[in-house]
């Protein structure tokens, strides 16, 4: 029990998880199983391994502003686009954690220097395509002119008003919206989510750690849903690179309470863990941390063998109920496939 309040106080602080070893209770050879057993073909190999640029994508995305509320924008180079404007972003490379990867696309396509504050946002398509979206502070550098163009980009700017330029995709816009949200609430009254930085950790897997938190109603308390498998920990499945998270989601929640799913919403991420392998090593997963809140009572809902339910102290329960308002948690936007931008 200690150590599952202890996780859950680290993940809140935006920390790595205490844990002896990497947990996964529901890989892809047991959703296949689950899969044929119900008479549908299988379309996802059960010893699916990550590979950066071969079978899983990692994007990176900085949303920058100056003291006037202007975003910082490039215009790209690349033929397939060339002229239009877009946030710097781009894809992480071998041995990048995320922050290191948004600093270098901030550098190279926009010329500036950047010190990264926070994740804003993850999104995800496929369940192999994700981008991190950050936000930070311009710590110098020299804006890139047209007579700096090069391959990365043409040029860059603090852009106003959106409207004046030829975009490469209307996705920036919730985007730099949220940006400005966040920003404008450091000086508000009104909460916003703490500082979120993504843990360097590197995994073999494309994994889904959940928080499924509760409350009992014969005292009212929070209490968290935690896996019995081996030691005890927080429930992790594996992510199905073929399907979205929503439906990873499902199934896994599926295998805990059975085909009478309680009432539920994914509120957001409190940690995520990445950092690319170099092109030698095999350590391109990530671990994505989810909180699930269950609008049943404890009492309400059955459990599967294997799982059961953790009380937390009153004071821990209420800040992780905290994080179920509004703004107070990073979201997760799952997307589709159509709209991805790389």
């Amino acid at each position: 029990m200690d150590s599952i309040e202890g996780n859950i106080r680290l993940l809140l602080q935006g920390k790595e998880v205490e844990e002896s070893q990497d947990f996964c209770d529901f890989t892809l050879q047991d959703q296949n199983e689950v899969t044929a057993a119900k008479g549908v073909a299988v379309s996802t190999p059960g010893d699916f391994t990550p590979e950066l640029r071969e079978n899983v994508c990692f994007i990176v995305a900085a949303v920058l502003l100056n003291s006037e509320g202007h975003v910082l924008m490039m215009q790209e180079a690349k033929s397939s686009c060339a002229g239009k404007w877009y946030l710097p972003a781009g894809r992480m490379e071998a041995g990048e954690t995320i922050v290191e990867a948004a600093k270098r696309e901030v550098l190279e396509e926009t010329g500036m220097e950047a010190d990264i504050t926070t994740l804003l946002m993850v999104e995800s398509a496929a369940g192999s395509w994700f981008r991190f979206v950050v936000t930070g502070n311009v710590l110098g550098g020299t804006l890139k002119t047209p007579a700096c163009a090069d391959k990365e980009s043409l040029q860059a700017k603090w852009v106003d008003n959106l409207g004046e330029l030829s975009l490469r995709g209307n996705d920036i816009y919730p985007l730099i919206h949220r940006a400005k949200q966040y920003w404008e609430r450091q000086e508000d009254v009104e909460p916003w989510h703490p500082a979120l930085m993504p843990v360097d950790k590197p995994h073999t897997k494309l994994l889904l750690r959940l928080v499924i938190a509760i409350r009992k109603r014969v005292n009212n308390r929070v209490c968290v849903l935690t896996s019995d498998k081996t030691a005890t920990h927080l429930p992790v499945t594996e992510i199905n690179p073929v399907r979205s998270l929503h439906s990873t989601l499902r199934k896994y929640m599926t295998e805990i309470f059975g085909s009478d799913l309680p009432p539920h919403r994914p509120q957001g991420i409190l940690s995520t863990e990445l950092k690319t392998s170099d092109p030698s090593g095999t350590h391109d997963g990530a671990c994505l941390t989810l909180l699930v809140p269950i609008r049943k009572a404890l009492e309400e809902v059955p459990l599967i063998d294997k799982y059961s339910w953790v009380e937390l102290p009153k004071q821990l329960g209420e800040e992780l109920l905290s994080r179920m308002a509004k703004n107070m948690i990073v979201p997760l936007n799952v997307i589709r496939v159509s709209t991805l931008i790389n």
